[in-house]
């Protein structure tokens, strides 16, 4: 249900999509005069920037608002894009280590404002949760990458980004699995366990082996989080 306040404001799609285009745009540029980075940099933000925007342009109905809470999100896109784009060449930050660590926990921090935004409004939709969801496992997938950049652990840690893709791929072999979980407040703590550890990990005072262990618990965490919800999809799917 929407409140009446969401109906007195109407924003073409295209707009949305042309800001959040924009702010990227600076962001990125903003990253390439500070760090000078690779130029696969920019590449990379692109095909980033463009696989957020396809599916909100394919999913997201055209004559309908794009709603404050969705907006909050692309904000955090933004952010996200940049840091995730700039993931593989954090050796070569130096001291702007520092500044991209401080990023990373403002995009954390933003992860709860769409949100909070959704409940205040009465927007809350299936496409903004699955959007925000979507951005925290792309978040998630570049800090692996980046620890791996900073050799902090092995190309093991891809795992932790990697293990909720294969999941929703094996959603399309496995028809138990396709079917919606219920919310899970140990999900959300894994989640943020992942996140925090990983942030951690790629600050320069951070030592190899603590990095390491920190993110071979949240990896145990991770599998067991996802052995569980499989034996309820399963069981669940079996008594359907």
């Amino acid at each position: 249900m929407m409140d009446s306040h969401t109906h007195s404001f109407r924003m073409p799609l295209a707009a949305d999509l042309a800001w959040f285009g924009s702010l990227t745009a600076l962001m990125v540029a903003a990253a390439g005069i500070g760090f000078h980075p690779h130029a696969s940099f920019y590449a990379i933000a692109m095909l980033l920037c463009l696989a957020i925007a396809v599916p909100v342009i394919r999913f997201w109905p055209a004559e309908q608002d794009f709603g404050w809470a969705n907006r909050a999100t692309l904000v955090r896109a933004s952010l996200v894009i940049l840091l995730t784009s700039l993931a593989p060449f954090t050796p070569e930050l130096g001291n702007w280590l520092w500044l991209y660590g401080s990023l990373c926990l403002l995009a954390l921090i933003l992860d709860g404002v769409d949100g909070a935004v959704a409940r205040a409004t009465r927007s809350t939709t299936a496409f903004g949760a699955r959007f925000d969801m979507e951005l925290d496992a792309l978040f998630i997938l570049g800090l692996c990458v980046a620890v791996l950049a900073q050799s902090k652990a092995g190309p093991w840690v891809l795992a932790l980004g990697l293990m909720r893709y294969a999941f929703v791929a094996a959603g399309r072999w496995f028809r138990f699995m396709d079917q919606p979980l219920p919310d899970s407040f140990r999900r959300k703590t894994v989640c943020v366990w992942q996140i925090v550890t990983l942030m951690v990990a790629i600050l320069p005072i951070t030592p190899t082996g603590f990095a390491s262990a920190t993110l071979a618990i949240a990896l145990l965490l991770l599998s067991y989080s996802f052995f569980t919800d499989l034996r309820w999809l399963y069981q669940t799917g079996r008594k359907a």
